[in-house]
Formats: C-alpha cells, structure tokens, sequence
C-alpha cells in the first residue's frame, strides 16, 4: 500500500498539464497577442514550467500529445 509512484509520468510518458488562464492575468506583451481572446490554456511540464500557450483546450492537448506527452486537466 505504500508504493511510491511517480505522478510526472504515466505509462512512460511525462504528464502535461493542462489550465485555462484568463488573458487578463497575463503581461501586457502578451495580452495584445491574444486576438481580443478571453481565455487561453496553458501547457505546463510536471515541475510546473509552462511550455505553451494555445487557444483552446483541444489544441492544448494535442500538442501535449505531439510532444510525447500525457495531457492532464488542472482545474
């Protein structure tokens, strides 16, 4: 019952996790990039790095996937 487990990878592959981040909390930089989006999702590494910014959650999870990746939800 007390096996270690290691929740940054699973069946082989790193997770990506995957959260919606409202444009508005973002820098300046890059709000104005955002096309008058409200929302974007964020691809973030297991130590919590963020790897991407996409424009929907569907793309996010494909490009965790292209990247050999297993997408999570974070909420």
């Amino acid at each position: 019952m007390n096996t270690k487990y290691d929740f940054a990878e699973e069946n082989g592959a790193p997770i990506a996790y995957i959260r919606s981040v409202a444009v508005v909390d973002l820098p300046e930089e890059l709000r104005s990039q955002a096309a008058g989006l409200k929302t974007l999702y964020a691809v973030h590494s297991a130590q919590g790095e963020r790897l991407a910014l996409v424009r929907d959650r569907k793309l996010a999870f494909v490009l965790a996937r292209q990247n050999d990746m297993m997408p999570v939800t974070v909420h």
